[in-house]
């Protein structure tokens, strides 16, 4: 569940990087640092604890942004953020962020597992039929996912497409099980 609070910084960062025509650009900062955090708990943990002074939290977030390619207005976002401790909320922000983009650019993410690696045409031939089927270009990312002996599962959205063979022996399972 994402709070009003993410939903309305991220419309805020949002907003600013339609105007700037810089949506992809802005999202792809954003998650860098969402990720950073993510990736490092105390420093997520260090920068939302209010016991430490903004300034400290400021100067260490100065190094850390040194260190990667942000925009000024990332940065002055992420330092926005910090001052008004809601730093701790920057993954929602990210996810609300990457919601509006993918709707405003007309793009449909979806997931392809696999229990082999997909080749380029099948994934060209994959992705030109979610297309067909969702009228938007299609994002796609593919897992690899040995326990499904077989076959594809498709996750558009909501909605899931599974066409592996694992799933088709359980259906068989409880067919011969309501059988008795």
């Amino acid at each position: 569940m994402i709070s009003n609070i993410s939903k309305r910084y991220a419309r805020a960062f949002f907003e600013i990087a339609g105007e700037e025509k810089k949506l992809e650009q802005y999202y792809n900062e954003l998650h860098q640092f969402s990720s950073m955090m993510a990736e490092n708990k105390d420093l997520g943990g260090f920068l939302a604890n209010p016991i430490f002074e903004q300034d400290v939290k400021k100067n260490v977030l100065e190094k850390i942004i040194g260190k990667v390619t942000l925009s000024p207005m990332t940065v002055n976002f992420l330092k926005l953020l910090v001052d008004k401790n809601r730093i701790d909320v920057l993954p929602d922000i990210d996810t609300c962020y990457r919601l509006m983009m993918d709707e405003a650019l007309q793009k449909t993410r979806v997931t392809v597992k696999t229990a082999f690696p997909l080749s380029a045409d099948m994934q060209q031939y994959i992705m030109s039929n979610l297309k067909k089927l969702t009228g938007r270009e299609a994002e796609v990312t593919v897992e690899d996912d040995k326990s499904l002996l077989g076959g594809i599962v498709i996750g558009v959205g909501d909605t899931l497409y599974d066409g592996s063979i694992k799933n088709q022996l359980n259906n068989m399972r409880n067919l011969l099980g309501e059988a008795r």
